[in-house]
């Protein structure tokens, strides 16, 4: 018995009559005739009376009609459900972001998803790129989008869709280094509680590079988390500074530094290289395409209005 049986029957019980039954299933007469006695052999018992041109469902047909509709029914569900699957429209999606992205992508990739894909699970976990990174090779990640210059360089990791966004010392807008109207040494900054995220070893080589030895993170920072956003709160209701991206500060204003810090924050897509994708990653690196050019589009526009 297979499933092409069972539909052949429910359809043929449908519309009771054999002419109409093989032309809706694009089958000769004889080959649904085959297929229904070959059923009827299986199950052990006439599913049809024949009635001259007509048929009708003997009681052991009606019972057995019931049960088929259901398998049918069943199989079709589970042909869409696949389809859906390949396409990404459902399933579960398991998102990492690190600290930067998390402030910048959470609450945008959850609105995308509740609008665009309302049944597809999104799941998003936040934390710090070594644990996102342990998390994704164990298998309970599909993705992260993380601060790529903290992530080791290894064979098991793909890194795509990389994007830039400035990233420099902010402070509120009437933060007295803010109000100064003139560029700002690192002693100055250093006079202010300055929080930030953990820094990758190239960020702080940067920054040891243009201010000296006094800007190394593990003594210029003082307030220290993972969470971006908690940090930016933090300067938003005192005066300290916040070491971070531009973008994930709104309300916050960028010192302007001598010498120029000049820096960027480095964000990308990074995957297992020899994990198969889930089908819905497709439509978060569509996504992700599309905010990256957002993000870097609205930095260039605010580098042209700038005096």
């Amino acid at each position: 018995m297979t499933l092409v049986q069972l539909r052949h029957f429910v359809v043929l019980a449908e519309l009771g009559a054999f002419v109409q039954a093989s032309k809706a299933l694009y089958l000769t007469q004889p080959a649904l005739t085959r297929s229904i006695q070959g059923l009827e052999d299986e199950l052990g018992g006439r599913l049809f009376d024949r009635l001259g041109r007509r048929i009708a469902l003997t009681p052991f047909g009606q019972e057995v009609l019931q049960r088929a509709r259901r398998l049918v029914a069943d199989a079709e569900a589970l042909k869409q459900t696949g389809k859906g699957l390949h396409a990404g429209l459902i399933g579960t999606l398991r998102i990492g972001l690190s600290s930067g992205p998390g402030a910048l992508l959470s609450t945008p990739l959850m609105l995308h998803m509740a609008e665009r894909h309302p049944k597809l699970q999104l799941q998003i976990s936040r934390g710090n790129t070594s644990v996102l990174v342990g998390e994704l090779r164990e298998q309970h990640l599909d993705a992260a989008v993380l601060d790529v210059r903290s992530v080791r360089p290894s064979a098991d990791l793909e890194i795509a869709q990389v994007f830039e966004l400035d990233a420099g010392f902010l402070v509120r807008p009437d933060h007295p280094l803010a109000r100064r109207g003139a560029p700002v040494g690192i002693a100055d900054v250093l006079a202010y509680p300055v929080a930030s995220t953990p820094l990758s070893d190239e960020v702080a080589r940067i920054l040891i590079g243009r201010f000296g030895p006094q800007a190394n993170p593990d003594d210029m920072v003082t307030l220290r988390s993972d969470e971006t956003l908690s940090l930016v709160e933090a300067a938003r209701q005192s005066q300290a500074i916040v070491l971070t991206v531009n973008a994930a500060a709104p309300g916050l204003v960028p010192l302007t530094m001598s010498p120029a810090l000049d820096a960027t924050a480095r964000f990308g897509l990074v995957t297992l290289s020899r994990r198969q994708e889930a089908p819905a990653l497709r439509i978060l690196r569509e996504w992700l395409t599309d905010q990256a050019s957002s993000l870097t589009g609205t930095q260039l526009q605010n580098r042209l209005r700038s005096p």
